[in-house]
């Protein structure tokens, strides 16, 4: 049990443990969003506890705003309040769906909004330089296990940047998830959602010789995980954000970004590339077409160029 946990009444902690398995179990959400909705409703019962609440079915609207008021003095940016307030609203639209409570405090609770700006990424020419160079470093050893373990680190950043899936995505893969023939890999994202996305050339030849030297790191353990650690088992999320970080480190004057930042490099470089957006939102299995909206930004220069090139009102001919 956290710190925060110890605030929790008893009936406030049996219902965050009855609502985590509401998310897992019923709608399918994977353990790292679990974790943020139960943290969310923690540090709500946590601050309510001790100002002298706590219980469930006593928290009104009111507490609801003083909690996020306490948060946004205490440094909370808008991107955590709006967070913390969709995990409340989750929480108590739940709890009174199933009868738990008689009303839903958070029915009416908005969220502030949300500075909707991308994080850094990285250009064409660092994606090439990052990949470039995990590829020499394959041929600098020639022990077998340790070049299988360079041949996987190849692959996996190749998979990310190729296909832009999440973390949690690339770590879920089964060798079944690869179709050979086509090129394809079966992902399963956010909710248990099921997207194919396409490989590319350079990610399909990495895979490929990544999964010829697998058996030379893979324990029984992992049974069919596509990539594994160097024990042998199913790769931790933590050791690919790593890997990322410290090859990206290599590469002058790229940014220190992880997993997720190669995610957003694929889909800016598609949009930079002519890809339409409909097309961007399925390859990244955005849910809401407006989250991926977000990308064109960085594509406007593109975008303004196309048209002065092209609309024979733009001022640019004749």
């Amino acid at each position: 049990m956290t710190a925060s946990e110890d605030f929790l009444t008893p009936a406030a902690a049996r219902m965050v443990t009855e609502f985590a398995g509401h998310l897992r179990l019923e709608r399918g959400l994977s353990p790292h969003t679990v974790r943020a909705y139960t943290s969310d409703v923690t540090s709500l019962f946590a601050h309510l506890a001790r100002v002298g609440g706590g219980e469930p079915d006593q928290v009104r609207l009111a507490d609801l705003r003083t909690w996020l008021a306490n948060l946004q003095a205490g440094g909370a940016d808008r991107a955590t309040l709006a967070r913390r307030s969709a995990g409340a609203r989750t929480f108590f639209a739940w709890a009174r769906r199933t009868g738990r409570i008689a009303a839903d405090p958070a029915a009416t609770l908005r969220s502030p909004r949300v500075d909707r700006r991308l994080p850094p990424t990285i250009a064409v020419d660092h994606a090439r330089d990052l990949l470039d160079g995990l590829a020499a470093r394959i041929a600098e050893v020639d022990e077998p296990v340790a070049r299988a373990g360079r041949q996987r680190d190849l692959a996996i950043v190749e998979v990310l940047y190729s296909c832009g899936i999440r973390v949690s995505e690339l770590v879920g893969l089964d060798l079944p998830d690869f179709d050979v023939q086509r090129g394809m890999l079966r992902v399963l994202g956010k909710g248990g959602k099921e997207r194919t996305v396409p490989l590319g050339r350079p990610a399909r030849r990495a895979l490929e010789d990544w999964l010829s030297v697998r058996s030379q790191l893979v324990a029984p353990a992992a049974r069919s995980a596509m990539f594994v650690g160097d024990r042998g088992g199913r790769i931790d999320p933590r050791v690919v954000r790593r890997l990322v970080h410290q090859a990206l480190a290599q590469v002058p004057d790229a940014p220190d970004l992880g997993p997720h930042g190669l995610r957003h490099a694929m889909a800016t470089h598609l949009l930079e590339g002519g890809a339409d957006l409909r097309s961007v939102q399925e390859l990244l299995g955005h849910s809401s077409l407006a989250t991926t909206q977000l990308y064109t930004h960085i594509s406007s220069e593109r975008l303004r160029a196309a048209y002065r090139q092209a609309h024979p009102r733009s001022g640019a001919q004749g």
